[in-house]
């Protein structure tokens, strides 16, 4: 049997950390999308606890409200019912006193800007020193590998080097929380693993919350504390699934029973509640 620890229930799916101190905190929130077909029921009824230090994935099949919910606690969209938290805070405070990193599925670099100016931009944007800001880009760009790269321009890079500016990005405003939605996904699997293994250790280091929104059963074994599965029609969690593997991971792992049996839990979980086949 699996070692895990499942909170799997309409009325609450917590997750419990090392630390106790609550990161996000989701009551009956859903989410109704208003379009000229008739109301979407983008998320329906979600109650989640997350906790300081850890690392959550998001895993479920396209339209199971995934990054919705990501946006919904970075405040790019508002719940219709329920209760969120960010720190103790709403998402909107949480955003304007920069509580949050965001990294999206496309690295969204500036062309016309170094990969430091990049980094730079977030913190120009509010009015930090430029002082502060250099040593921030510096100490930033050091930890994911560009600190050779800094005056380079970002078609000058590969997908993998943007996407790893694009983190350092985020690290910049010094956030408590890393919000992931799928930065990998497009990636080839080669330059997957080693970004896989570049975040864990980045985690490792900041000691960061991460949120990340994942379509592979796979890399969410592989990176995460706990596991949010969600199911579509309309959007819920159907599971949380505590990680019985060691926070600090390598590849090798994967050749593992217990990676294997975490990823049939996860699997099983989807295809009970009919989210895939």
């Amino acid at each position: 049997m699996l070692a895990v620890k499942q909170t799997v229930d309409s009325e609450e799916a917590a997750i419990q950390s090392h630390t106790g101190r609550s990161m996000i905190s989701v009551k009956d929130l859903s989410l109704v999308f208003e379009t000229n077909d008739g109301p979407v029921n983008a998320l329906s009824n979600i109650n989640l606890q997350v906790n300081e230090g850890d690392f959550v994935s998001f895993i479920g099949p396209s339209g199971c409200g995934k990054t919705t919910l990501l946006r919904v606690i970075a405040d790019l969209e508002q719940a219709t019912a329920g209760e969120i938290k960010v720190d103790g805070t709403s998402p909107k405070d949480a955003r304007l006193n920069r509580l949050y990193g965001y990294v999206f599925q496309a690295p969204g670099l500036l062309p016309w800007r170094t990969i430091s100016q990049n980094c730079a931009l977030p913190m120009e944007i509010s009015g930090q020193p430029g002082e502060h800001q250099q040593k921030q880009i510096d100490k930033y760009l050091k930890m994911v590998g560009l600190q050779d790269f800094h005056k380079k321009f970002p078609w000058q890079l590969s997908g993998g080097m943007q996407q790893r500016a694009s983190i350092a990005r985020a690290l910049c405003i010094n956030p408590e929380l890393l919000l992931m939605d799928e930065p990998f996904g497009a990636l080839d699997e080669i330059t997957r693993d080693h970004m896989n293994m570049e975040l864990l250790r980045i985690w490792q280091e900041t000691k960061k919350t991460v949120i990340f929104v994942t379509h592979s059963i796979a890399e969410a074994v592989l990176l995460s504390t706990h596991i949010v599965v969600m199911s579509p029609r309309p959007g819920r969690i159907v599971k949380v699934i505590e990680s019985p593997l060691p926070r600090l991971k390598t590849l090798a792992l994967r050749d593992q029973a217990a990676f294997h049996e975490l990823a049939s839990e996860i699997r099983n979980a989807l295809a009970n509640d009919h989210a895939i086949d």
